[in-house]
């Protein structure tokens, strides 16, 4: 299973939900790998490594594309280990940036799906981190992937952007990825607390949008956990967040008939 992790808003969580579910699935036992697109290099650092630590990553992969640098690379070549078992990365870095004109111009939009296939049949579960934007990259990476995830962080312009971006990625499935399925909304950085963040998901719920449950608190621990470069899980496994987390991958990965009534929104709405 590929799954992406994409909203074209910064901020919202993209990083951190998708490391800590490949962490989730890395403690269960699973070979989770995790891919970062994004020149921000979050989830690189999230899981150790610096994007400035000389190590080849995405963006030595995609310049194998258009030039005859790692030609002699395995797909594999490009993984590395992180601190965890069960749980890898290929890491990002700053030189994607000045890579995206080239690759658009030479039409590699499909590269990145061909590299990937040939990864499935070693890790069980791909996550790919995207850039906060609609461009090559992730546009590439909505392409390789089966499912996709939206995170929402309860903000007004999340919302307002929220259904353009259904939209994009509706087009996305019809241009060029029969296969791509909008899993769910992930509510992140959620205060049960306060009035808006709960007016603004129940405005998407009557909207019969695919909302997953359980929504993901907002919590000091995040930027803990980020400090120290440990998903939650492995940082704090009995904490609230690492639980919602654990749930939450649970419910994506549960048949249809043992996902439990309270989270029947949760079952994909966007074919």
């Amino acid at each position: 299973m590929i799954r992406a992790i994409f909203n074209r808003k910064g901020g919202v969580g993209k990083s951190t939900i998708c490391c800590n579910l490949a962490a989730v699935a890395a403690s269960q036992g699973k070979k989770a790998l995790v891919v970062d697109l994004d020149p921000q290099s979050n989830s690189s650092s999230y899981l150790g490594h610096d994007g400035e630590d000389e190590v080849v990553g995405t963006a030595e992969f995609f310049d194998s594309t258009i030039s005859y640098s790692f030609s002699d690379f395995q797909p594999d070549d490009y993984v590395r280990k992180t601190a965890f078992e069960n749980l890898f990365v290929i890491t990002a870095s700053h030189a994607l940036t000045d890579l995206e004109s080239k690759l658009a111009s030479r039409h590699k939009i499909y590269k990145l799906k061909e590299f990937l296939q040939k990864l499935t049949d070693i890790y069980d579960e791909i996550y790919i981190d995207t850039p906060p934007i609609m461009n090559f990259y992730s546009l590439s990476a909505l392409i390789a992937c089966q499912r996709c995830l939206i995170p929402f962080d309860c903000d007004v312009f999340s919302r307002d952007a929220l259904y353009e971006l259904l939209k994009n990625l509706q087009e996305v499935k019809e241009d060029h990825n029969r296969e791509l399925e909008i899993e769910g909304i992930v509510i992140n950085q959620f205060s049960a607390q306060a009035r808006l963040p709960g007016e603004a998901v129940d405005e998407l719920i009557k909207e019969h949008l695919p909302i997953l449950q359980p929504y993901i608190s907002s919590s000091i621990k995040i930027r803990e956990s980020h400090r120290a470069a440990k998903p939650m899980v492995f940082l704090l496994p009995g904490h609230k967040i690492s639980l919602q987390f654990t749930n939450l991958y649970n419910n994506l990965n549960a048949p249809a008939s043992e996902v439990s009534a309270e989270n029947q929104q949760a079952v994909p709405a966007y074919r």
